[in-house]
């Protein structure tokens, strides 16, 4: 980890959840790098679904290598799922560095199944760890940055970045929990964004393509570059832009999702109305309904599904 000539950072503290591993741990030192003294979280399970003992090895690991480049670091073991945890992982970063300014939410699990097949313990265990650990570290470090504000009377430092998927945008067919997770880490994360801004908070949404050990099936069929040159799907590649959103460059990006791999960001924009049908009289009727939405629709192939599939070119599930 160098650091930059310049540290657009500085004299500011980040909680990074799932820094353990994978794109945490990548987005951890990248905030370390730009001068964010950090709080590395993460829960230590060796399994991708969440199963295993917890360890503090792996945010232990990441504290350490932040600590050895020169920088500010302290690691907290703990599930962001559980609401006492999150609190403790807030109260740690305000006791530590007397102020929390940077939340990136990355913490999350597999447990991928058809939704014909998936059990209630695999929906329920994927939406608590993304979306309600999402939450439970948003609720926290609003309250924080409510207060101070109040205290002050203006509006504070904060930014918080979310981890999406673009399994949300394509359906992705065996992950039902994990895209209805990430959708609504989405509509969390733009509530949160109106919610906020009067106290100078952003919060914005990224979906990373990156290849770690949650995606290792994904993209095991994409060999990783011969000649040594630089993954495409490395997670090095999101990092920079979780680093520029934490930034104070990035005060006008609020409420926003973008896309980022290998050297890409886009910026995907809020749904918009295809096509709009009015009635005749003053209510449809089954027939008319029939009439205008079966001309629309006829020319369109039984798996085409919700049009935001089409970003990047995504393929329809």
């Amino acid at each position: 980890m160098s650091l930059p000539q310049s540290l657009p950072l500085q004299g500011l503290s980040a909680v990074v959840t799932g820094a353990g591993r994978g794109l945490g741990r990548a987005e951890a030192l990248e905030l370390a790098r730009l001068g964010a003294a950090v709080v590395v979280n993460d829960y230590g399970q060796p399994g991708r679904d969440g199963s295993g003992e917890a360890s503090a090895a792996p945010a232990e690991q990441v504290a350490a290598e932040i600590r050895a480049a020169g920088g500010q670091a302290v690691a907290h073991v703990g599930d962001v799922a559980d609401f006492d945890a999150a609190r403790a992982l807030v109260d740690l970063a305000t006791g530590t560095y007397g102020k929390l300014d940077i939340l990136v939410n990355n913490a999350g699990i597999l447990r991928d199944r058809m939704v014909f097949s998936m059990s209630e313990d695999e929906w329920d265990s994927v939406i608590r760890v993304h979306l309600k650990g999402h939450f439970n570290t948003t609720h926290f470090a609003s309250v924080h940055w409510r207060e101070r504000s109040k205290a002050a009377d203006a509006p504070v430092y904060g930014r918080i970045v979310n981890t999406s998927s673009e399994a949300f945008l394509a359906g992705s067919a065996g992950q039902p929990n994990y895209a209805a997770a990430k959708g609504g880490i989405v509509g969390l994360t733009t509530s949160t964004a109106q919610a906020l801004r009067k106290y100078g908070v952003t919060a914005n949404a990224i979906c990373p393509r990156a290849r770690t050990r949650m995606t290792e099936d994904v993209f095991a069929g994409l060999a990783v570059p011969a000649d040594g040159g630089l993954d495409p799907l490395a997670p090095e590649h999101v990092a920079p832009l979780v680093g520029y959103l934490a930034s104070p460059a990035a005060s006008r990006v609020n409420g926003q999702l973008l896309v980022v791999h290998g050297g890409m960001v886009a910026v995907v924009e809020r749904p918009k109305v295809a096509a709009q049908f009015d009635s005749a009289k003053e209510t449809f009727s089954y027939e008319e309904l029939d009439g205008v939405l079966g001309a629309y629709y006829a020319d369109r192939a039984p798996d085409e599904t919700f049009a935001a599939t089409d970003v990047l070119g995504l393929k329809r599930a």
